[in-house]
């Protein structure tokens, strides 16, 4: 076996359990932070999974190389499909508390927004930690356990809205008592548009489920995986939103200062997001390789449980409500469908049972399922804009044909290879470059190419950010690609 000192190098041996203390907070980092970053150009929900998959991708590179590919697959697609549960809680006027103008100087305000953003922020990555950590413990978890424990946490996040998120009725100034957004308590005299909060019942739902994990499961690698991604929740959002929050309180200062040619440049807002997900991807980076003890040698159990008819018909089920609740203009009854994407505990359903059961569910979670609402946003933006990027076809082909077959051949070819002895390694490299390089792609038409090279606007500095991160994942990626696999030349030796 072969060893490297902390931050000498970036090589880890097959077991996983070597990995360097720094690579194990930077790479998670740097793939949060890019991913959470381009999450802000789509939306909740869906636009989390993409940091999802990058993180959860590159966690398992690092730490279970040498487990068989689907048993890697499982753990990142679980991660993938519950870091998304947190999205259909609203943020925008608790981040507003902390720095709209009309609250600039208001220290009451400033703290309840923090408190506000940290108990969501807690409560969103918690998700995604925890899922990760069942995937990663060895304890094997099953499709109608699954099913069943999210119908439950279902049932216990109606329960907590009504406890905590209750009564509200706006139209006669009733709010519930703890309320994390804009309120007449702040801004008595203004016209308030007050948003309905769920944070309570997904906090009713998140204990539920550590507690699921921990008393009746004994999983205490998928417990502590929850605490740590709470913790970096707690810590990335309200230390991102410092950022946005000191230039709207020194706004002036900022920009008549030394700095003020560069400061001009910077998108708050979207440097807000990609901090708050470095902060995060890096605290649930170190706590995997604290309790890297917790995670098997060897490959949990690849048991499948799913006919491939079966897994289909619930790819295609899962699918057309994923795209027609994030694209279609519907009539009648159409809130039912739209609501599926903003119900995250509800659009995790089918996700999660049938990632525990099934064989291709996993490699088609991280690839084109979590890629086609994404890429669905991008054609409507690129195409059907007021200032079209492209002609129809080549839209079309480019934004939509091209990298969905990519992926959905990647993600059956990495299933194929998986059943012929396939690695952790080999997969998550191959998957991770190229979900970076989609999701990059399209972040960077979006930005409408906002090279340094370019004349600078709010969108450069964080193009540049993400370009380096892109840069990073992909030397991660080749390195691990050359090394081979693990599995194939049957040695637990590596490859210098």
């Amino acid at each position: 076996m072969n060893t490297t000192s902390p931050g000498r190098d970036f090589q880890i041996s097959d077991s996983g359990r070597q990995v360097s203390l720094l690579a194990a907070i930077l790479f998670p980092a740097l793939a949060a932070g890019m991913g959470w970053g381009i999450r802000g150009q789509y939306g909740h929900e869906t636009g989390a999974m993409i940091a999802g998959a990058l993180t959860s991708l590159t966690i398992v590179l690092l730490f279970v190389p040498q487990w068989s590919s689907i048993s890697g697959a499982r753990a990142a697609a679980l991660m993938t499909a519950a870091i998304g549960i947190g999205g259909t809680m609203t943020y925008g006027q608790t981040v507003g508390l902390t720095h709209d103008s009309e609250l600039v100087g208001h220290w009451d305000a400033f703290r309840w927004g923090m408190l506000g953003l940290a108990i969501k922020g807690g409560i969103w990555i918690g998700f995604g930690g925890v899922f990760l950590g069942m995937g990663l413990s060895g304890v094997r978890y099953r499709f109608w356990e699954l099913f069943v424990l999210v119908l439950v946490l279902l049932g216990l996040a109606k329960l907590g809205v009504t406890v905590l998120n209750s009564p509200f009725d706006p139209a006669n100034k009733i709010l519930p008592k703890i309320y994390f957004s804009d309120s007449w308590e702040f801004e008595p005299n203004a016209q308030l548009k007050p948003r309905a909060e769920v944070w309570g019942g997904l906090l009713f739902a998140l204990a539920g489920l550590l507690v699921y994990v921990r008393l009746f499961r004994n999983d205490r690698l998928a417990l502590r995986l929850g605490m740590f991604a709470i913790l970096g929740g707690m810590l990335g959002f309200p230390g991102g939103q410092c950022i946005q929050a000191y230039h709207a309180w020194n706004s002036e200062a900022m920009a008549n200062g030394a700095w003020k040619d560069w400061v001009k440049h910077i998108n708050w807002w979207n440097m807000m997001e990609t901090t708050f997900g470095t902060i995060w991807g890096a605290v649930l980076g170190l706590g995997v390789w604290l309790n890297r003890r917790l995670i098997p040698s060897e490959s949990p159990q690849e048991a499948v449980s799913l006919t491939p008819s079966w897994e289909a018909a619930l790819c295609v089920f899962h699918g057309v409500l994923l795209i027609a609740s994030e694209q279609a203009t519907l009539g009648t009854g159409g809130h039912i469908v739209s609501g599926y994407t903003s119900g995250g505990l509800l659009m995790t359903l089918i996700p999660a049972a049938a990632i525990c059961g099934g064989r291709a569910w996993p490699y088609l979670m991280v690839l084109p399922i979590t890629a086609a609402p994404i890429i669905a946003k991008s054609i409507r933006a690129f195409n059907y804009s007021d200032t079209p990027h492209f002609s129809s076809g080549t839209g079309w082909l480019v934004i939509v044909a091209i990298p969905m077959a990519i992926l959905s051949y990647a993600a059956i070819e990495l299933m194929i290879r998986g059943q012929h002895k396939q690695s952790t390694r080999s997969f998550a490299a191959m998957a991770l470059l190229l979900t970076t390089f989609t999701y990059y792609g399209l972040n960077t038409e979006f930005f409408e190419h906002g090279w340094p090279w370019k004349e600078w606007t709010g969108r450069t500095p964080n193009q540049i950010i993400f370009t380096v991160c892109a840069m990073a994942l992909t030397g991660l990626c080749l390195k691990s690609i050359r090394r081979g696999d693990p599995l194939q030349s049957g040695s637990a030796i590596e490859r210098r």
